[in-house]
């Protein structure tokens, strides 16, 4: 049969401990990046030109370099500079966590500066503090306006963490890996087919998400 070889030895149980292991990468990355960064898009707003001169270098820095080039230097290059070896778990949630951070907070900062001044004007015209405006004015319009755009960065976060295969995380992409390896010569088209069902496993994860962002956007476009 097409899938004996999901049902050989662990391998079903295994794709399920990787594909566990991958929504909790994704889960603790996209927690830790929706707080901060949304911290970070109010520090992106700083009227102090030293706090957004920083904030932008790190946004760019982020932006640059490959995501996989984060990864390897964290993990193989951390140990080599420092003798501090750090579990590839770890380093993925850190890496990507500085990559959320950095695009929520330009998220962040897209929505909050798209309010109109004049809403603004006028709140601190009719005697509210600036604090209160924020509060009362631009934190719900803001709100509105990024969740879709950061909806979509969740769903690119969850499909990127296929990258922690690379340094030896044995997430779903690793363990089909194994599996086909294993299957190889009793299964010569084992590659098709376990590569298809983590194609199906990572769009039934993220094709919600997808069409969420999408509503979103629509019901909240004007």
């Amino acid at each position: 049969m097409v899938f004996d070889w999901l049902f050989e030895g662990q391998n079903a149980a295994r794709l399920g401990e990787g594909l566990l292991l991958t929504a909790q990468i994704s889960l603790a990355s996209v927690a830790a990046s929706c707080v901060l960064g949304t911290l970070f898009g109010l520090v992106l707003r700083s009227r102090n030109r030293l706090i957004r001169f920083v904030g932008r270098f790190y946004l760019e820095t982020i932006r640059i370099v490959p995501i996989l080039v984060w990864l390897f230097g964290l993990y193989f290059g951390l140990s080599v500079w420092t003798g501090i070896h750090i579990d590839g778990f770890w380093v993925c949630v850190w890496v990507f966590t500085m990559w959320g951070i950095a695009e929520m907070g330009d998220l962040v900062r897209g929505a909050l500066e798209s309010i109109e001044k004049h809403q603004v004007e006028s709140g601190l015209a009719l005697g509210l503090s600036r604090g209160q405006v924020f509060r009362y004015i631009e934190l719900p319009q803001s709100i509105r306006r990024v969740l879709p755009g950061a909806v979509n960065l969740f769903t690119r976060m969850i499909k990127t963490s296929s990258l922690a295969s690379l340094i030896g995380v044995i997430e779903v992409v690793k363990v089909g890996q194994q599996i086909i390896e294993n299957s190889l010569l009793t299964q010569p088209n084992a590659s098709f087919w376990v590569y298809g069902l983590i194609f199906m496993l990572y769009f039934f994860c993220c094709w919600p998400l997808s069409l969420l962002a999408a509503k979103l956007e629509q019901k909240w476009e004007h």
